[in-house]
């Protein structure tokens, strides 16, 4: 699951990339206007982190920004301000939920998983398609009462597939939305096909269903 961090406040940008990186999440951070608006026109995160107050624009125009392109992703603003008028643009904008400095990384969190669920998964906290069973809050995934053995990249797999079922994904985008940024330096795609070929496998070896289709020359969809 990859969440974009727009915060130039460096000290606080570490903590919250650090802390969240530790519990799953792939992150990507811009400490300016200029390059967060960059990512945003040129990448897709399940959820961004909006600080209002950047060098060089506002945080507001990033938030208009991300509703223009994206309706499924997620958007939490952190801010020093606590005006209310402040508040109020952001939510009327299209903002999910507001946070304001200084807050709790574990409060963040809980919100975080909240906005992705809401946002991608109609607000359920357990995802069924036929005997498959997926626990986001718990990054958990089950074929009936067995409980499959997933590595972290694979369950980001199988719910990134999950959320564009019956879609077409490109090598290039699963690569990007697993590794994020450091996708661009890699010297090979094979470690997509490697890591499809164990989710499929493990799905099958748990009485599941075949789900995922090869489209040759394309990529890969998950059908259902």
């Amino acid at each position: 699951m990859k969440i974009l961090v727009i915060e130039d406040e460096q000290a606080l940008r570490e903590s919250i990339c650090t802390y969240l990186q530790q519990g799953g999440y792939v992150c990507e951070w811009a400490d300016a206007y200029g390059e967060a608006k960059t990512k945003i026109a040129f990448y897709t995160y399940a959820c961004v982190l909006v600080d209002l107050g950047l060098p060089g624009g506002n945080g507001l125009d990033l938030v208009r920004q991300l509703k223009e392109k994206s309706a499924e992703t997620g958007i939490i603003i952190i801010s020093a301000r606590d005006a209310l008028d402040d508040k109020i643009s952001g939510l009327e904008l299209g903002a999910d939920d507001y946070l304001t400095k200084p807050f709790h990384l574990s409060e963040l969190n809980a919100r975080l998983k909240s906005v992705i669920r809401r946002r991608s998964f109609q607000g359920m906290k357990v995802i069924e398609i036929n005997s498959l069973k997926v626990y986001p809050d718990a990054a958990e995934a089950s074929i009936g009462e067995t409980k499959l053995a997933l590595t972290k990249k694979e369950y980001d797999l199988l719910l990134y597939f999950i959320s564009n079922k019956n879609r077409v994904l490109t090598k290039d985008s699963i690569a990007e939305h697993l590794w994020g940024d450091h996708a661009e330096f890699l010297d090979s795609l094979d470690f997509v096909y490697t890591h499809i070929k164990n989710l499929r496998r493990k799905l099958l070896e748990g009485g599941g269903e075949d789900y995922i289709q090869t489209v040759y020359g394309l990529g890969y969809k998950f059908n259902c």
